[in-house]
């Protein structure tokens, strides 16, 4: 391929593979056949590797440049990492190191071929989902998972609490962030985060989940999920962005609807909707900008597949923790380090 010669299936079955070059008077091929009938294996039997035919025949517009070939020779460009090539440089990468001239759309199915290589399928995604995180429970101790599916045993959401932060949580400021981000894979879907602080500022995750969208019963289910794992006190305080301006709807609740108006300031109390009437502490804490770093932590992998984006947090979680309990050891005093 990279010296840009075409070659031909003259015959192939399940023992034999023989292959010629595209002009008839050329003396290039390849013959190959089983080792014995019920081996997996193949021998060469012939090779003439010396092409006598013209120059001429040459052609960048490769026939064997297929997505399937491209997107095999790519896949060292994205093994261990987030992003790697996207078509442009596929296309690039064809020309320079195969010798080919393949289209955007070409480079496209490489790069996505190159990907389900490493990544699988997404049908291989959901079928190993319930198996990923037996594993997790296995190897994280006090791990917290849950699968939710339909009536027709079709997925709908997921939940992941690691034991670690889990345990932790009892020496964590007790300000909970809740947010979601879309995703962008093929069944799109939404990450939901719940997040708090350490002494240092730090943020420290707590639970994620993935669910198909952000409504009223999405919410319900995550966050009975989330009780589970860090209970339910006086002091603790939960902060959405889901009405970040509540209070300024009031005047206008008021006008149209005084009797909700009534109910919100009597009946449940301002202290359970407005931040500035909270009694419990805060930390100074009014946003989700905790949950949203977390977000953007994961910007480039939101078109991964559902496992294999529990993965790269799984991967960016241990070494947090681990860095931090590096410094943690080390640290001499009961105040925290910054």
């Amino acid at each position: 391929m990279k010296d840009n010669f075409e070659f031909r299936t003259r015959k192939s079955n399940w023992s034999l593979w023989v292959i010629e070059c595209i002009d008839p008077n050329c003396s290039w091929r390849l013959r190959v056949s089983k080792i014995v009938l019920k081996s997996t294996k193949f021998v060469i039997q012939k090779y003439v590797g010396v092409h006598s035919c013209s120059l001429l025949n040459r052609n960048a517009n490769h026939r064997q440049a297929t997505y399937v070939v491209i997107g095999e020779q790519v896949v060292p460009q994205y093994a261990g990492v987030e992003n790697g090539l996207g078509p442009k440089g596929v296309q690039t990468f064809a020309r320079m190191k195969l010798g080919a001239q393949i289209s955007y759309y070409e480079a496209w199915r490489g790069r996505k071929h190159a990907h389900t290589l490493i990544r699988g399928s997404p049908k291989q995604s959901f079928h190993v989902l319930s198996s990923y995180f037996h594993m997790l429970e296995k190897l994280n101790p006090e791990t917290i998972t849950r699968i939710e599916v339909d009536g027709e045993s079709r997925f709908k959401y997921l939940f992941l609490a690691f034991g670690v932060a889990i345990r932790s949580f009892r020496y964590m400021r007790k300000v909970v962030g809740i947010d979601g981000t879309f995703l962008k894979g093929q069944y799109r879907g939404v990450l939901l985060v719940a997040t708090t602080q350490d002494g240092n500022g730090q943020c420290y995750p707590l639970a994620w989940g993935i669910v198909d969208s952000e409504n009223e019963n999405v919410w319900t289910w995550f966050l009975t999920q989330l009780k589970e794992v860090i209970g339910n006190t006086d002091e603790l305080a939960l902060i959405s962005n889901r009405a970040p301006n509540f209070a300024g709807y009031m005047t206008e609740i008021s006008h149209r609807y005084p009797r909700v108006a009534e109910y919100l300031e009597n009946k449940v109390g301002f202290e359970k909707w407005s931040w500035c009437h909270y009694p419990g502490l805060r930390y100074n804490i009014t946003m989700t900008n905790m949950v949203e770093s977390l977000n953007s932590m994961l910007v480039n992998v939101r078109n991964f597949l559902y496992v294999a984006l529990l993965d790269v947090i799984q991967e960016k979680m241990s070494k947090w923790w681990n860095d931090r309990r590096i410094v943690a050891m080390a640290i001499t005093t009961p105040l925290t380090p910054s």
